[in-house]
């Protein structure tokens, strides 16, 4: 039986053209499959319902729309570490997300390097031997060496003490021809220790900038990696800590901030620059078991200052052992912005602690004693995440 309309067939409804699912559409599935989460295994997963799915999430166009679209939310891979003559990588996820800790991997080929720091899945690493540095994208393999400015160098009125590596804002697509463009920030101080120095350099021009400078009493340790608030990086001061040396990358200038007062003797494993909740800037100490949070306000009289926002008791909080004989307060052996999480050594191994929501995961075996680089990136290496599922560190 059918109606005058063709509608109804045999008993059954004949499907229109115009009633067709939006997942017929590639371009509408696309979209659809891009708001998938970054996870390592969301692709590969996505990949196994079909043909055709398979097809579309392994498109180039679409891996490169997928990373610059979560590249700002990605999640934390794991961390790197330096060992004498290589970098070592250490997975943080759990299964399926998990990747082998062999995933990643780079020989520096000499004892003369350093890995600055990591940010929005970047490595910057310093080698003293040219001098130059290397920008390394681990998740596509990409290397970008760039030689340190003349400032810097021989004869040159700055001493390299650190460095930043950071993409550009916005969801920039990048590809093989136009890779997404970054910026290095290097710094530094002259031989006498009395005034700082900062200088940008652009993938997108090739060159370095102007040099920057402003008076500083105190060098910059080279194990402390830099703090990106907003626009601003930041730097711990010397080993008494002077202050905080601020460089905003949209103005283009340098200061040197104050550390909030009466915090104990400097230690560069119980202090650290972190984002404040909320936005801002803050400094994380640690005393014994106690944490403190301070956080930098303006009062109503437009004077900026240090106050202390809160106390958080670890031992509290954290599954430690307490007995006197293998006493271990925590220190502070890393940190991301990605989620403000702080890596705690303890004596019963390295937590990965969210400070302000008390939240932490659980406690991995500290293998070497040196700062831990958190990375964040967006995963995308097909299937083999699947594969590797039971992989274990």
């Amino acid at each position: 039986m059918s109606g005058d309309d063709g509608s109804l067939t045999g008993g059954r409804r004949r499907r229109s053209p115009a009633l067709s699912s939006p997942l017929d559409n590639d371009d509408l599935l696309s979209d659809i499959l891009l708001r998938l989460p970054p996870s390592p295994s969301s692709l590969p997963r996505a990949s196994l319902v079909c043909k055709r799915w398979r097809g579309l999430v392994s498109d180039r166009v679409f891996l490169r729309r997928f990373r610059a679209r979560h590249r700002r939310g990605a999640p934390l891979l794991g961390f790197f570490t330096q060992v004498p003559r290589d970098v070592s990588f250490t997975p943080t996820l759990e299964p399926p997300d998990r990747l082998p800790r062999g995933r990643f991997s780079l020989e520096l080929g000499g004892g003369r390097c350093r890995i600055l720091g990591c940010r929005h899945g970047l490595v910057l690493i310093l080698s003293r031997a040219d001098p130059r540095l290397l920008v390394w994208d681990p998740v596509t393999g990409d290397r970008t060496r760039v030689a340190v400015p003349p400032e810097f160098g021989d004869g040159g009125s700055a001493v390299v003490q650190h460095g930043a590596v950071l993409r550009a804002a916005g969801d920039v697509l990048g590809g093989e021809d136009h890779p997404i463009p970054f910026l290095v920030t290097l710094v530094g101080c002259d031989e006498e220790f009395t005034r700082a120095f900062a200088c940008v350099y652009s993938s997108e021009t090739g060159v370095w900038g102007d040099l920057i400078s402003t008076a500083c009493l105190s060098m910059i340790p080279m194990h402390i990696p830099s703090t990106l608030v907003g626009s601003s990086l930041y730097w711990l001061l010397g080993r008494n800590p002077s202050g905080i040396l601020e460089f905003d990358l949209d103005r283009q200038c340098l200061a040197v901030i104050g550390v909030p007062l009466n915090i104990g003797s400097y230690n560069h494993l119980r202090h650290w620059v972190v984002p404040a909740e909320g936005g801002g800037l803050s400094f994380l100490c640690l005393s014994g078991y106690s944490a403190q949070l301070w956080t930098r306000k303006t009062d109503c009289d437009g004077v900026t200052g240090w106050v202390l926002g809160r106390t958080i008791e670890l031992d509290k909080i954290l599954p430690l052992n307490m007995n006197p004989e293998e006493e271990f307060p925590p220190l502070i052996f890393g940190f991301t912005e990605e989620g403000n999480v702080s890596f705690l050594a303890t004596n019963v191994g390295v937590f990965m602690v969210q400070l302000e929501s008390a939240q932490f995961k659980k406690p991995f075996q500290l293998s070497i004693l040196d700062v831990y680089h958190p990375f964040a990136s967006v995963y995308t290496a097909g299937n083999s995440i699947l594969n590797n599922a039971d992989v274990t560190a």
